[in-house]
Parts: structure tokens; sequence; C-alpha cells
């Protein structure tokens, strides 16, 4: 039987968002945006960095989400190098992690220019093999191998190394557009040889410095769907992502519903709900601190704002004259209220009569004055973190879980761990 090959979203906010030069999240940010991914029907998070010590708490945090039901169904995935040394350390610190991305790089340019002619092609092969074995022999349920820089690899050394690592365990494999250098037409091609060569699912990795991010990761995911294996795509909301930033999820989406003739061969591989874009991106763009651009595809201010007299008349006589999709698929059009009078906000000063007030009006109460100064004190914590007042449902997720909250936000200065 002839497989139907689908598209799935693994989201990089968590890891190459917050890369991101002079950007950075807290770790209760993070896991908010584990939960709006999981809402919205994203396949997987890369939830972050399991060999760094000070997410280890926040990543443990978040994997009891997922034991508890919380987070489900999405994946939470880990990013590290592609080393036996970085597997067991992730799985030193974060005992718990199922779904692991190796990465590695494949060009020549990076082996030469990174290692200084210490390493070649075979050293690359091998360090990445026993990586992968031994994140296998750990228990492993999903590993992805990323081959960076893949697009300026060589053809041949890139089917050699996916087929190597198909044999050794591998997933899929990362065709990470490291420099945004290739385009639609190239990425295209060498996708569906790689699908159709490997019969290996194919992940894409693309950013945007010739501002070809999205429009690189649809036609690459088509040529591997066209090539018979399922296609991955990754994505970061809002496009924040080093550089140039990453391909931008909500316009990954719209794309791949909307751009002409795709919907009916190149599917989702599970439901996408688009109606969750409106709350996810705004909430990015507060806690990253970057505002949306008025022109960002889906969410921006003037996407759905008409000035010109002939566009007027015909969005009012159709909206299909000049929308491609209505704002409402997006989770837009409902009022937002913006207090211009008295206002009690939490923060990491907040006394115990401002504190029930403000938890009041989001309907959330508490028994006995105890266990609000509990919960009040967490939220300080919070606030002291993130350097902002927390949005709604921040309050709502550390009232409801109350010790993982705590995990999230305890650090340990390195005095205490003896290293």
């Amino acid at each position: 039987m002839l497989k139907m090959s689908k598209i799935y979203l693994i989201d990089v906010t968590n890891r190459d968002g917050v890369q991101t030069a002079r950007l950075g999240l807290s770790k209760l940010a993070k896991t908010m945006i584990n939960l709006y991914l999981n809402e919205m029907g994203v396949y997987q998070s890369e939830f972050g960095f399991p060999t760094t010590r000070h997410e280890s708490r926040y990543l443990r945090g978040n994997l009891k989400l997922q034991e508890i039901g919380v987070l489900q169904p999405i994946r939470l995935g880990g990013w590290i190098r592609a080393t036996v040394e970085d597997v067991e350390k992730a799985f030193e610190l974060v005992p718990e992690i199922k779904d692991l991305n190796l990465s590695i790089s494949t060009s020549r340019q990076m082996i030469n220019g990174k290692f200084r002619g210490t390493k070649t092609e075979e050293h690359i092969l091998a360090m990445a093999m026993e990586a992968l074995d031994a994140a296998r022999a750990h228990g492993a349920q999903s590993v992805g191998i990323n081959a960076e820089d893949a697009s300026r690899t060589e053809m041949d050394f890139l089917i050699r190394f996916a087929t190597t690592a198909k044999e050794h365990g591998a997933d899929r494999l990362r065709y990470c557009d490291t420099l945004g250098c290739d385009n639609p037409l190239t990425i295209y091609d060498v996708c569906k040889r790689l699908a159709q060569e490997t019969s290996l699912d194919i992940e894409m990795h693309c950013h945007g410095d010739l501002g070809m991010a999205v429009a690189n990761s649809v036609a690459g995911a088509m040529g591997v769907v066209d090539g018979g294996q399922d296609a991955y795509i990754n994505t970061t909301i809002n496009g924040i992502g080093e550089r140039a930033g990453n391909a931008d999820l909500v316009t990954t989406v719209l794309a791949l519903k909307h751009s002409k003739g795709l919907v009916e061969k190149y599917r989702f591989g599970q439901p996408i709900h688009l109606s969750k874009a409106w709350k996810i991106c705004k909430y990015a763009s507060y806690a990253f601190g970057v505002p949306i651009s008025i022109n960002q595809p889906g969410v921006g201010s003037n996407i759905f704002a008409h000035a010109s007299g002939i566009h007027a008349d015909g969005v009012l006589k159709d909206p299909q004259n000049y929308e491609l999709f209505n704002f409402r698929e997006l989770g837009r059009g409902n009022p937002e209220v913006v207090e211009t009078g008295r206002e009690i906000a939490s923060g990491q000063y907040s006394g115990i009569s401002g504190f029930r007030h403000v938890m009041g009006k989001i309907e959330l109460d508490f028994e006995t004055r105890e266990d609000a100064e509990e919960i009040l004190e967490l939220v300080r914590y919070a606030n002291v973190l993130a350097q902002k007042p927390l949005v709604t449902d921040e309050l709502r997720f550390i009232a409801r879980y109350p010790d993982i909250a705590r995990e999230l936000m305890t650090m340990i200065p390195l005095n205490e761990l003896h290293l």
C-alpha cells in the first residue's frame, strides 16, 4: 500500500529562539510556550538544552507536566551536540528525557572552518553514529540527527550520512539550511532526492538570511512528501531566531493551508488549530519584548486593515476580494479590554491584599490566607525572573501547579554543586 506522507511541525522557539542575540525567556515563559504549542497542535517542541545545568529543573518540570497529561500529546525534544559526552550528560541531568536531536556539522566549510583540520568526514560520521548508539542505549524513544550546514554539504556525503544514521536508529534527518542560502527550487530537489535515496523522514530547518525561510521550508517539505517520506518543518513563533530568524510558525501554517494548490496534496499529519495563533504570537511578543511587525502575515495589525477606496469597497462587498483568509481563523476579532483607570498589578513587591484582588478578578480564589501567601511568594519570584508583570495564564499556571512552578524557578549556584 502506498504511503500517504504527511507534514508535521517541530517548533524550536525554546531552543533557536532563545539563542537569538539580545533576547531570552524565563523558564516560566518557555513553559507557557510549550503549553500554547500543545494547544495549537504542534507535533514537538524543541524545549531546551539537557546538557545545560540551569535548564535541567525546567526540563524535568515540563516532563512532569507531560507525565500527568498536561503537556499531551506534544513531544518535548532536547537539543545536544552529536557526541557521546553530551548524550551521557543529558541523561545524567535529565534522566526522564525521551526525545533528542543530535547535531553535528557536515559541510566541508564547517568541518575545515570549525575543527581547523583536526576532523575529516570520516571522523564526523563516526562521532555522530557513536552518539546515536549511546542515545538508543539510554532508551531514547526518538532520535533525530541534525546535519548542520546541510545546504552546503556535498550531496554524496549527505546521503551517506543519512543512510548510516538510519542504520544506527535515527528516526529522521534534520536538513539545516544554516545560513539561509538555499532557494525553493534547490531545496525541493535536494530533499526529494534525500527522501527517495535514504527512505528516511526529513526535517526542514531553514533560516531567513535571504528572506526565504518559510518558502524554503514549504518547498523542502513538498520535496520530501513527493519523495515518499514524512516531512517535518522547524518553526519559531513570530520567526524569532538567530540573525534574520527562522521560518515563522503561523506563516508556515498559512502557506500550507492557503497557497495555491497545496492543501490537497501536502497535508498535516495531525490537526493544527490556527485559532490559537493570535494568542501564542501575542504572548511570544510580550515575553521576548519584540513587537509584532504591522505586516507580519496573519497577526500583523495591518493584515486586515484597508485604506484604499477600491480595496475598502471591495472587502465590504465580499471579504474574499482582498482577504485570502478570515481573521477569525487566526483567533482574532474579539474585543480586548485595556485598563484606563485604577489597576492593581502583581509584582515582586506585591502584598497579600492586592494579590488576592488580582487573582479574584481572574476567578481564582484561595481557601485560606496561607494558601494565598504560598502562591504569592511564587508569583513574586516569577516576576523577579521575568522582570515584567505576569499575564493571566501565567498566574493561573502558578496557582494550579505550584510545585512545578517552584521547580522551574529554582536555580542552584555553582558553589553549591562542588564543581
